[in-house]
């Protein structure tokens, strides 16, 4: 038994845990805890210049690692500024943990300075949220928390932390190892494959659908050799790209609203659909009416509540991906069934050949499929790829070909405008060996701009490549395309000077103008080591296309 603090038994509960970075701010109802930090050197404390900025950077953190991100606020308004970047690691499942201060427990309910009911604002955008009451039960409490977050679909949990039980001291033993977290069922019923690989061997027109469960239970080894060995061509969404490498015959790309023509059109010719870890979320089916309307659908996910949730569902089966691609390939072999390229593979060959992007404009003002052609020449296949909300993250991920998972990090359930950059820094922490770029629209950077605050003086060199329009231009194509062009409060003006801007916080600041200057102006960004900005000035009226209208049927595309 240990005597300690709560604010001590906090950190070496969070040491026992492995937690190596936290982001966060400080204020008074932590402080006790950022006292015992000031001389713990196990774990690198980030400050960041807004709680929002350090929620989106411990998500990416544990998307590029795989590991629980952690960080931390003051209460109040430290706290509630934490809740969007956590309600977006919510709808990606993606494992944070927020840890909060709170005012002492003899002022909870009485509006004391800085209270706010933190348990109750949690409740609906975490996995778990709780209170600690007792100095000697929070080593067993936070090890709850990670139990929790990394079990089953991954998720969320969010710990209150009174400002008196961080003072108070107690007995406690470290480590302590928590009961009670159930782990759900990870085997996939027998009858269950067989039903799924009879049907996928006999299909006339099989097609896997790839979701970010496939990434989250790290299943893309087993998705790969399944669709290789019965030649199945692949589509995804975009938490799911680089499951399968985007070069490959077998990649049809990211499918929906704003989905490759030839992943689209597949969805609605094929007879079987293996959706594995996905959510079939209205932005990838469109009408669901219409979706997938000759095929009858396999449905692996760890999580009950996603099957038959938004779609019918044959044969559904509850399990962890990756056991479930295993028994599914083990079955394949021990029968010694297979399935030959056919009709089906030329015509998804000819798809995707008849609807390959194309990239190689040399207009000026540049066009962003330019920009992510150069960007693609000049990063490696390890780099990591951020993407603010709006056109440019719908141009990334429609165009940027991902050859690895793990490397394209967006917010895809939330649609968070200000989730890029700061999401590149966290990742950038977690994979300091990547290079790392935020592929940004100017009106989602300028949400968390501060965040080169950061960046700058903890030395985190990462990219920042301003696709600038001056507008907020998903809503302005919407306006221009459904609204008769009446652009309302989307003119986002000349202000500010990004690469001024840039060079303010002391990062390195440029201007890009012409289609020549992207390699030359990139490859310096990269080279200077230091957090960058590249401003660079793409056609205004330039849409994301093509694009499902919202209800729309994937098959009736504009282009």
């Amino acid at each position: 038994m240990t005597e300690l603090t709560g604010a001590e038994a906090l950190v070496e509960a969070l040491k026992e845990e492995g937690v190596e970075h936290i982001f966060g701010i400080p204020g008074g109802a932590m402080i006790d805890v950022y006292d015992v930090l000031y001389d713990e050197e196990g774990i690198d404390h980030i400050l960041t210049r807004h709680e929002q900025g350090a929620a989106h950077a411990a998500d990416a953190y544990a998307r590029v690692t795989g590991e629980p991100g952690v960080c931390m606020a003051t209460s109040g308004p430290g706290a509630t500024n934490l809740t969007t970047g956590i309600t977006n690691a919510y709808m990606d499942s993606s494992p944070v943990i927020a840890i909060t201060g709170q005012v002492p427990k003899r002022l909870l309910g009485t509006d004391a300075f800085q209270e706010a009911d933190m348990l109750s604002t949690f409740l609906p955008n975490t996995k778990h949220n709780f209170m600690l009451r007792q100095v000697s039960e929070i080593p067993e409490r936070v090890n709850y928390a990670f139990k929790i977050a990394t079990t089953g679909r991954p998720g969320p949990v969010h710990i209150d932390f009174p400002k008196d039980i961080q003072k108070e001291e107690g007995d406690m033993e470290i480590p302590a190892e928590a009961e009670g977290v159930k782990s759900p069922r990870r085997e996939p019923k027998e009858e269950e494959v067989e039903e799924a690989v009879e049907l996928l061997v006999e299909a006339d027109r099989p097609l896997i659908f790839a979701g970010g469960g496939v990434v989250l239970s790290k299943a893309w080894p087993e998705l790969r050799e399944l669709a290789e060995t019965l030649q199945i061509p692949v589509v995804t969404s975009t938490m799911a790209k680089g499951v399968i490498p985007e070069d490959r015959p077998l990649s049809l790309g990211i499918l929906g609203m704003h989905g490759r023509m030839s992943a689209n059109l597949a969805v609605t010719e094929c007879d079987i659909l293996l959706g594995v870890g996905v959510r079939f979320d209205d932005r990838q089916t469109g009408d669901l009416r219409h979706f997938a309307p000759k095929a009858d659908i396999i449905h692996i996910d760890i999580d009950p509540v996603e099957i038959g949730k938004n779609i019918h569902v044959e044969v559904p089966i509850v399990a962890d991906a990756k056991t479930t691609l295993k028994r599914m390939i083990e079955y394949l072999k021990s029968n010694s069934l297979s399935r030959s390229a056919d009709e089906w593979n030329e015509r998804t060959s000819k798809l995707k050949e008849k609807f390959k992007p194309r990239m190689d404009y040399d207009e000026t003002p540049i066009k962003p499929q330019r920009v992510i052609k150069e960007t693609m020449e000049v990063l490696d296949d390890d780099a990591i790829i951020t993407a603010e909300v709006g056109q440019c993250q719908m141009w990334a991920a429609h165009f940027y070909d991902m050859k690895k998972p793990r490397k394209f990090i967006n917010s895809g359930g939330l649609g968070t405008m200000g989730f890029g950059f700061p999401a590149a820094i966290g990742a950038k922490v977690g994979r300091p060996d990547c290079q790392v770029v935020d592929i940004a629209g100017d009106g989602s950077f300028l949400m968390n701009s501060q965040e080169l605050a950061t960046a700058v003086e903890n030395d985190i060199p990462v990219i920042v490549l301003i696709f600038n329009n001056r507008y907020l231009g998903m809503v302005k194509q919407w306006q221009d395309l459904f609204y008769d062009k009446r652009r309302s409060a989307t003119d986002l003006g000349q202000s500010p000077d990004f690469p001024e801007l840039a060079e303010s916080y002391g990062a390195y600041g440029a201007r890009v103008t012409r289609p020549g200057e992207i390699v030359p102006k990139l490859q310096e960004a990269l080279d200077s080591g230091k957090p960058a900005v590249l401003d660079v000035a793409i056609d205004p009226d330039e849409h994301v296309l093509p694009m499902v209208p919202s209800g729309g049927r994937l098959d009736e595309m504009l282009t």
